[in-house]
């Protein structure tokens, strides 16, 4: 609390404060951060031990105050914590602990266990790499918690003991370098037999390089970073799919085949689908499927980020996605341009013949990100228009310059559209990126004038 408004709470009547209801005073409490909640001790005898009965404790890098506390903070670290959870009342049903700058972890599985035993159901863990000792933190009280609902880790290294039964009432699990063998990751995630979210970031290639993922109550899964292969196997409810293959991904066309992963998700609706295709060794374009042997009529939202339409693999995978998503509504495309000019991509793919077995039907709107004018995107905006008889709004973002983008506007008002009542819009992303900046500083400038 900022000294202004300790003044203005100590300038209140004390029987103010004191006459409260506690229900106001728990939301107050709540409101607050942690270590402002706990000063509130000194407001009156009622407001005393108000703040042992918070439910939802959240403790970071602001209770270290100087930058020497930050880098040795164990000893204060533990002071503070150990303070906070045994004088603590009630069930804490959630705690979220983000220590993510501090050079070392402390030990907090002794923490672990006393949340354990006081009903915790949300976790979240945000830890720092161990400098010193070279590797992720090991939580060994982790498996303790049976209680869990939702379960978010960072930076730690876990491993279910052989009798471990799973987390019979998780419903969200996030995992962000988490080191863990894909085998008991499989194995977790199927002993979840509740678990309709999925989160799992992974910046270095695990040991097997695949996933198996059997979770039939899940209904959205989030992935970023390097793997071969993920294995759907009994995923009958995913409705929402986002998967972000970054680069080291060890990626073959052979092994991460669409086929293989559409294959049980017959309940999607919203795809968001970027690959690193530079990583791909043998994406030839004879070997991109045409389409999947399967229409998946549920899928309403498709998302490409980085899809760059001058290389024939990436276009002709995405177009084996339009085929096959034959109620489609919201297409939206991240154009990126590879800069070196090296592209196979032929203009010819874009062909209407090429598509005289395709309508989109159904779709309604499309987006074009990062949209830079060039035949191969102006090809394919003028494919969308053709074949969409519905298609309401078309919107375009770039960074060019005004004359530029009059001029890509003038020659898309000459394709030929087949809905009556399409409407092109072109949105100048720097001027939106300036704006938004202004708008951020007059914010700033309010707040510290407040």
């Amino acid at each position: 609390m900022s000294p202004k408004g300790r003044r203005r709470c100590r300038s209140l009547p004390p029987d103010i404060l004191s006459n409260l209801p506690d229900n106001i005073i728990d939301v107050i409490l709540i409101c607050l951060p942690c270590k402002e909640a706990v000063r509130t001790n000194i407001l009156s005898k009622k407001w005393r031990y108000h703040w042992r009965r918070l439910t939802e404790l959240t403790i970071d890098q602001s209770h270290w105050s100087t930058e020497e506390d930050l880098l040795y903070p164990t000893s204060k670290f533990l002071k503070i914590v150990y303070q906070l959870l045994t004088l603590h009342e009630g069930p804490i049903t959630k705690f979220t602990l983000n220590i993510t700058k501090l050079r070392s972890c402390p030990e907090i599985d002794f923490f672990i266990y006393l949340l354990s035993m006081n009903g915790i159901q949300h976790l979240v863990l945000h830890l720092p790499w161990n400098e010193d000792e070279g590797e992720a933190y090991k939580l060994s009280s982790l498996f303790t918690c049976l209680q869990l609902r939702h379960l978010a880790l960072e930076n730690c290294f876990i491993h279910p003991p052989s009798n471990f039964q799973g987390f019979d009432r998780l419903i969200t699990l996030e995992l962000c370098d988490v080191t863990i063998s894909s085998e008991l990751l499989g194995s977790l995630i199927s002993h979840c037999s509740l678990l309709e979210k999925l989160v799992l970031v992974i910046s270095q290639v695990p040991v097997s390089n695949m996933i198996e993922i059997n979770a039939p109550k899940l209904k959205s899964f989030d992935f970023s970073g390097c793997i071969s292969y993920i294995s759907l196997t009994n995923v009958p409810l995913l409705t929402k799919v986002s998967l972000d293959l970054c680069e080291g991904s060890s990626l073959e066309a052979h092994n991460f085949h669409f086929v293989k992963f559409f294959k049980s998700c017959f309940a999607l609706e919203h795809l968001d689908f970027q690959f690193c295709f530079e990583e791909i060794d043998i994406a030839k374009p004879d070997e991109a499927p045409t389409r999947l042997p399967f229409d998946h009529n549920r899928v309403k939202r498709l998302c490409l980020p980085g899809i760059v339409l001058e290389h024939t693999y990436e276009t002709l995978c995405c177009f084996c996605l339009l085929r096959s998503f034959p109620y489609l509504e919201y297409l939206e495309i991240e154009v990126s341009n590879d800069g070196d000019g090296c592209g196979d991509g032929d203009v010819e793919l874009f062909k209407l013949d090429r598509f005289a077995d395709v309508t989109f039907n159904h779709l309604r709107e499309v987006k074009l990100g990062e949209f830079w004018g060039d035949t191969h995107e102006l090809e394919f905006l003028k494919l969308l228009l053709a074949k969409s008889p519905v298609l309401e709004t078309v919107t375009i973002d770039s960074y060019l310059l005004p004359k530029r983008r009059s001029k890509i506007l003038a020659e898309v008002s000459n394709f030929w559209h087949v809905s009556p009542k399409v409407e092109v819009i072109c949105r100048d992303l720097q001027r939106s990126s300036s704006i938004f900046e202004d708008e951020t500083n007059r914010w700033k400038r309010m707040l510290l004038y407040y």
